[in-house]
């Protein structure tokens, strides 16, 4: 990128990241007290005057293409905002890392995140864009009055959201990757449940934003949950031969609850996981190899459990009046 490029950085005034940011002759700003992403992103706004703005975090590797490949798209009047895909770095990615990368982009089982989806064409229209990807006008930001204040949480998807609303257009270029670090997976059961949270809080907020597929996630806890219920119930009642369980004759085990009990359970795990493959070796990673596809069904159900149990949680916040505050794996002392 050849034009004007003013770098900042947000954050305490305290954060180790400041004298990094200052080294490499970056400009950091203090962040004033802010307590989540959202209220961070409006100090960026109000301290800097450019005609466009970039976002991303600071758990990614940025390609030096990235602001050429989004800022050349607002020579057209329709685009509002623009982003593009983000997967794993593969060269920097622990085996899991990769694993947790394919599972996030699978075509199936992403119960409607924006992990790795990429357009069907150089220029796709879309309704949301990545927080760690995305590139707005000004004028469009200072219109719908920035991000949500105090959003403890999907303030990207609340964002768009309101951009949309007020007539604009959103776009994905599939070329403008950006390679964005996942955490470890006991660190992303955290970031998922919590994104299955503030999706619902959202939701709430702005109840078009609620779709079928969080619904759906919501309720695989408790349909697992009565899943192996049914089966420990069905092993009780002779639905299992036993010790030579390999006989499923109806001579051995007549058809009945205690039999349908032990296999609806084996039925549905051979089903899940197949599905779970399907959609990985259908998506869009780059760390996509037999391995990773493997692995990548117990990924997945730890992504749908935690981010059925955020949904849950989401709803008893709304029932109890308690928005909380900004969740996830960051220290703010």
């Amino acid at each position: 990128y050849s034009g004007p490029l003013e770098i900042i950085v947000v954050g305490p005034r305290n954060d180790p990241g400041r004298a990094v940011a200052e080294a490499a002759g970056v400009r950091f700003v203090d962040d004033a007290g802010s307590r989540t992403r959202a209220d961070a992103c409006n100090v960026a706004i109000e301290a800097t005057n450019s005609e466009l703005i970039l976002f991303t975090d600071d758990d990614v590797i940025v390609p030096e293409d990235w602001v050429a490949k989004l800022a050349h798209w607002f020579e057209r009047e329709d685009v509002a905002g623009v982003g593009g895909p983000n997967f794993a770095p593969v060269e920097e990615s622990t085996l899991w890392q990769r694993v947790i990368d394919v599972a996030f982009c699978s075509t199936i089982y992403t119960a409607g995140t924006n992990y790795g989806k990429v357009g069907d064409s150089e220029l796709t229209e879309v309704n949301q864009l990545p927080g760690v990807n995305s590139a707005y006008r000004r004028s469009v930001l200072e219109q719908v009055g920035g991000f949500d204040e105090g959003a403890i949480g999907a303030e990207d998807v609340m964002l768009d959201h309101r951009i949309r609303m007020a007539g604009h257009k959103l776009w994905t270029d599939r070329t403008a990757v950006m390679w964005h670090r996942r955490r470890n997976l006991l660190r992303v059961k955290k970031q998922i449940g919590n994104y299955g949270l503030v999706r619902t809080l959202a939701s709430h907020q702005y109840p078009e934003l609620h779709t079928f597929t969080h619904t759906m996630t919501a309720a695989f806890p408790p349909l697992v949950t009565a899943a192996f219920a049914f089966f420990f119930w069905g092993l009780l009642n002779g639905g299992l031969a036993w010790p030579e369980f390999w006989d499923i004759s109806t001579e051995t085990i007549p058809m009945g609850w205690p039999r349908a009990g032990v296999h609806t359970l084996l039925s549905l795990i051979l089903l899940y996981n197949l599905l779970a493959w399907f959609g990985s070796a259908k998506g869009n990673s780059p760390s996509k190899t037999s391995k990773t596809i493997f692995l990548s069904s117990i990924v997945t159900y730890t992504l749908h459990w935690n981010y059925g149990m955020g949904v849950l949680r989401g709803k008893w916040r709304i029932l109890t009046g308690g928005a909380g505050l900004q969740i996830d794996d960051r220290s703010r002392d």
